[in-house]
């Protein structure tokens, strides 16, 4: 088994929850409410009904249960169903240094495999903590644009969470990795191009192999030893690189690093929405000329102006889209879910505004990404007159949290169709108290949606 391997399944197996200092535990409970949420809103869309027709097809054994059904399914398409609504409107949380990634997805992983073994809260917090680190390392380590999609890592990350919940041994921990790497490399192109329902569904996937992975191990399946290391190991399509410091032991831990999306849009969009919301009502959308928006590299994207992003015909596109986020802002003053839907998509204000839009790079604002988010928009007026606006970070930012309420406010606006005001309640009441839970099921059986 390769080194990497051995180093990372040290310190899966070594993890404890009395190492968690209380801001990391509170933090999990912040990202988890944040999690759920989403599921709830995530759960009536139509790749959610996909995956969850698919999910009753099979009860496991032990089972694990489709959020929002109470339904029971195998634990492996348990994580896949759950995974769907989670990413569904692309609304998770998201880590980026090197590159960009959703690691609250893990959660599909890791409460599956929780309630299977009826996990205790503490234990399930140490899991999605941990699973967070492997997650997040690859981010640190790994250069974008490599042409794997970050998924990739959820399979890997999904593992160790959920070998960590099953009680595994170094040996079963190495094998569970080897097992989530060599079979799962998944393709960028889940995010060129027009993009596809499979868009959401890529991470629930890597949660479904990463507990497939993790099964396998405990029925005693071996991996491959070099599947980092070896010559056509993870290095050999990846690139050669190193983990970066796991934390704890007087270092940070990943969890608390992660920003939670105030919109319901890509992160690249977030700082933009954010200065639009700014200029909303400091102009008629009619008096406006023309857009430039000024970011860091991620201008790149949009030089090709027949790219679908300039021209989203899909919800998935426009989510992704930051001159369609930044009209539907200034038209609207705000940006939701309804934002996305298809009368809305196909809008003439929207595309007359997108149409006049540039997006330019200014270099100091790469130079200053990932540790600020900076954008800033000059709105050009009919007649002449300018309006202008700029920010550092994002609302949501690690640097500019949501406040706990504002979290609550988040989640009980996304459940609102799902979950009636009391079952709201009793929701956030239980999953503040997580690391208090005997079995993590007291928290799930209440997310029966409507």
């Amino acid at each position: 088994m390769d080194s990497m391997i051995e180093r990372l399944a040290d310190y899966a197996v070594s993890l404890r929850y009395e190492e968690l200092p209380a801001d990391t535990v509170h933090e999990c409970k912040r990202k988890l409410v944040d999690t759920l949420g989403c599921a709830a809103g995530g759960f009536n869309s139509e790749p959610a009904a996909i995956a969850r027709a698919i999910a009753r097809r099979v009860v496991g054994d032990p089972p694990a249960r489709i959020l929002g059904t109470l339904e029971l399914s195998s634990p492996e398409l348990a994580a896949f169903a759950n995974g769907v609504a989670i990413r569904y409107l692309d609304y998770n949380d998201t880590y980026m240094v090197k590159s960009p990634g959703h690691p609250s997805d893990i959660f599909a992983a890791v409460l599956a495999a929780g309630e299977t073994v009826r996990a205790d809260g503490r234990s399930v917090a140490t899991a999605a903590v941990l699973a967070y680190e492997v997650f997040c390392n690859f981010l640190d380590a790994v250069p974008r644009d490599q042409g794997w999609d970050h998924s990739t890592y959820g399979a890997i990350a999904g593992a160790v969470g959920a070998g960590k919940l099953l009680g595994f041994s170094r040996e079963e921990m190495r094998n569970a990795i080897a097992l989530a790497v060599v079979p799962n490399m998944t393709l960028e192109q889940t995010r060129t191009g027009e993009l596809s329902m499979w868009k959401g569904c890529a991470a629930a996937n890597a949660s479904r192999n990463g507990v497939f992975a993790a099964l396998l191990a405990r029925a005693g399946l071996t991996g491959p030893g070099q599947a980092i290391e070896g010559k056509w190991g993870l290095w050999r399509a990846l690139g050669k690189f190193q983990w970066q410091p796991y934390g704890g032991r007087g270092g940070p831990y990943r969890i608390n690093e992660a920003h939670i999306k105030c919109f319901p849009a890509v992160i690249h969009a977030q700082t933009p929405i954010t200065v639009a919301l700014e200029l909303h009502g400091q102009a008629a959308p009619g008096a406006i000329e023309a857009i430039a928006i000024d970011t860091y590299w991620v201008s790149e994207r949009y030089a090709d102006r027949n790219n679908a992003l300039w021209q989203p015909a899909t919800r998935e596109t426009a989510d992704h889209s930051i001159p369609y986020c930044v009209a539907a802002a200034l038209l609207d003053g705000r940006v939701t879910a309804a934002s996305f839907s298809d009368e809305r998509i196909r809008d003439p204000r929207i595309r007359a505004l997108v149409g006049g839009t540039t997006i330019r790079e200014d270099p100091q604002f790469t130079h200053a990404h990932p540790h600020e988010w900076p954008c800033r928009i000059e709105l050009a007026l009919r007649g002449g007159g300018k309006r202008t606006a700029e920010a550092r970070y994002f609302k949501g930012h690690a640097r500019r949290p949501l406040t706990d309420q504002e979290l609550e406010q988040k989640f009980r606006k996304l459940g609102s169709g799902a979950l009636a005001a009391a079952q709201i309640d009793a929701i956030l009441a239980k999953a503040w108290v997580l690391d208090e839970l005997s079995d993590v099921g007291e928290l799930l059986s209440l997310l029966e949606f409507r």
